[in-house]
């Protein structure tokens, strides 16, 4: 074998007992969670906006842009519900590159999965205790999900493992909202399939146990736009394409059915700038299509202190990206403004 085993990662347990929810943060969060769920339902005419960094690399950092959106979110509360990406799993397509802070809680350091693990409970907990805010993040590892069960708000499949088997079974045992995107060839089919299998009960293995589920009614979609077989990218938030979708969607008999649109990734062609505009497009088009007005429940984007991102080294900048680029704050302000104006 050329596996080399490092450490042993303490249990989702034992780090619960380490690193505890505080009880007020507890009953804030079955609140929030409760918002979450109503929006997707359609029983809270508010946006779902999940919205932060693109991977979350520096605790001050993180902290200090979830603190400003708190404030903000006092400010459009009648219109948007914030949910704070803390995406802590990164994954890569080559398995080149930052993997996200569980694997290195310092990205200028050797990976460290034994701190990283305690590292990003620390910070979800730590957000939400200064917010009042829960988080999101994303579901790379389905067998790392119980480490932070207890304090997500919402978790989202990503395009290169929504087709996974584990992924989709994992979901309908999750007492949370997850987000299943299209695959990264822009394929709904695939995407639709994952939220079949989610919002139905299964039985299978999971970490050291035969466990059973009863389905997650809150799986739903998440169209981020996709790459065609020459490269290009395809963009899926068009007004005929979310028309399209949401007829298909419509048809399917889901429980909650629920389309948020990632602004960036292939929607954007990762030209984080255009985010503003495609939001407001999409406003546009919900504007006048009952059905899309009925379905679209909201927006990911990609934002953090600072403009941009930059490669990891020496005199980083704080609060930019280190991985895909995100708008700024100043900007960030504005995006949300004019959302809120136009739901």
């Amino acid at each position: 074998m050329s596996f080399v085993y490092k450490k042993e990662i303490p249990s989702a347990e034992h780090l619960k007992e380490l690193l505890p929810v505080p009880e007020s943060c507890a009953g804030m969060r079955v609140r929030k969670l409760k918002e979450i769920k109503d929006v997707l339902s359609g029983a809270d005419d508010r946006m779902l906006l999940i919205i932060g960094p693109c991977s979350a690399d520096n605790e001050d950092a993180v902290c200090e842009y979830i603190s400003r959106l708190a404030a903000l979110q006092e400010k459009v509360s009648d219109k948007i519900l914030f949910v704070p990406r803390i995406y802590t799993n990164k994954p890569r397509t080559t398995g080149e590159g930052y993997k996200g802070m569980m694997h290195q809680p310092d990205p200028g350091e050797a990976p460290d999965a034994f701190q990283g693990i305690k590292a990003i409970r620390r910070m979800h907990i730590r957000a939400m205790r200064e917010s009042g805010m829960i988080a999101a993040d994303e579901m790379l590892y389905p067998g790392n999900h119980p480490y932070l069960d207890d304090i997500l708000g919402y978790v989202a499949v990503g395009a290169r493992s929504v087709e996974d088997q584990q992924h989709r079974l994992v979901s309908s045992g999750v007492d949370l909202p997850v987000g299943m995107k299209n695959g990264t060839g822009g394929d709904t089919g695939v995407m639709f399939n994952a939220i079949y299998a989610a919002q139905h009960g299964h039985d299978f293995i999971y970490r050291t146990h035969e466990v059973a589920t009863k389905g997650n009614p809150y799986a739903h979609a998440v169209l981020r736009g996709g790459i065609d077989e020459l490269g290009r990218n395809v963009p899926n938030y068009h007004y005929e394409d979310l028309l399209r979708i949401a007829e298909e969607y419509d048809s399917k008999g889901f429980k909650n059915p629920a389309i948020i649109i990632d602004t960036n990734h292939n929607n954007s062609a990762k030209k984080h700038l255009q985010q503003p505009r495609i939001a407001s497009e999409v406003m546009h088009s919900m504007t006048y299509e009952p059905l899309l007005k009925k379905m679209i429940k909201g927006f990911m984007i990609e934002s953090y202190l600072e403009d941009g991102c930059q490669p990891i080294g020496e005199n980083m900048t704080y609060g930019k990206s280190i991985t895909d680029p995100c708008i700024g704050w100043a900007d960030t302000e504005k995006m949300v403004y004019k959302i809120a104006s136009m739901v």
